[in-house]
């Protein structure tokens, strides 16, 4: 068995749930599986990537609704929101596994690990609706926003690790402690059960940023390019989203952000 080949495989699913346990069974038997770093894998037609459900209904994301966390409905639709993001980062973990050939076998390792944390916390998400909500994944319209940028990156490996694990998945740890707090405040058994989800997540998803920046730099390093020029350059070649304040300076630095970057980032709002 060959792990590249598989990581397509799993990436192919429609079904969200099956798509998070076989990322999760993956790394778990990842000692079975052989990698064919070197090979480049069949072409595929990216309108058959990523696979995903018929629902939720996918719409721009000028068009997705957002509601106060300070009711029920409106904490259901956040914590749909946030399910989709982590079934978008599913699919990304899997698109980096299989997608980009020539790597270190540890970089196809590092994703793998990472589809597999997305899946999990993807399952305790959709558990967390259907228990306290009574909702599923799926009940609500949702946006693709993280696989726009993974389509822009297909052929440059380099801006995939810079713009997504560095400068979409960093916007989580960012937002994570405001809507932690947004949840707090409201003291409902639901929403203080979505804080404890989302520990998990936002401690997982430092490490998860923590190896885009590791490989970001190891690719930098084999180019010859300084990182941070190189970065400013991508994100304009490929229009990345604007970063907003308030950074969270402390997970940032834990993910492997130097202090150079944290204060370029201040400079550029």
């Amino acid at each position: 068995m060959e792990l590249r080949h598989r990581a397509l495989e799993v990436l192919r699913l429609t079904d969200p749930e099956q798509k998070a346990l076989a990322a999760l069974d993956l790394h778990a038997q990842r000692a079975l599986y052989s990698i064919a770093a070197d090979a480049q894998l069949p072409a595929v037609d990216p309108a058959e990537l990523p696979g995903h459900p018929a629902r939720p209904a996918l719409r721009h994301h000028t068009e997705v609704a957002r509601r106060s966390p300070a009711t029920p409905e409106g904490r259901a639709v956040l914590i749909h929101a946030i399910a989709h993001i982590e079934f978008n980062a599913i699919n990304l973990a899997l698109d980096a596994v299989w997608r980009f050939a020539g790597m270190p076998e540890a970089y196809y390792r590092d994703w793998l690990q990472v589809a597999a944390e997305e899946g999990k916390h993807f399952l305790l998400l959709r558990d967390h609706l259907r228990k306290h909500h009574g909702q599923d994944y799926g009940d609500h319209p949702a946006h693709q926003g993280l696989w726009t940028m993974c389509e822009k990156t297909a052929d440059d490996i380099t801006a995939r690790m810079a713009l997504v694990p560095r400068t979409l998945e960093a916007r989580g740890l960012d937002a994570t402690p405001q809507i932690q707090h947004k949840l707090r405040n409201t003291k409902a058994v639901d929403a203080l059960a979505a804080v404890e989800i989302l520990d998990i997540i936002l401690r997982e998803e430092v490490g998860h940023v923590a190896i885009g920046n590791h490989w970001y730099r190891w690719l930098c390093q084999q180019q010859g390019k300084d990182p941070e020029a190189l970065y400013l350059e991508l994100t304009k070649r490929y229009e990345a989203p604007r970063l907003r304040p308030p950074f969270n300076t402390e997970a940032r630095l834990q993910a492997g952000f130097t202090q150079a970057e944290l204060e370029w980032l201040q400079q550029v709002i």
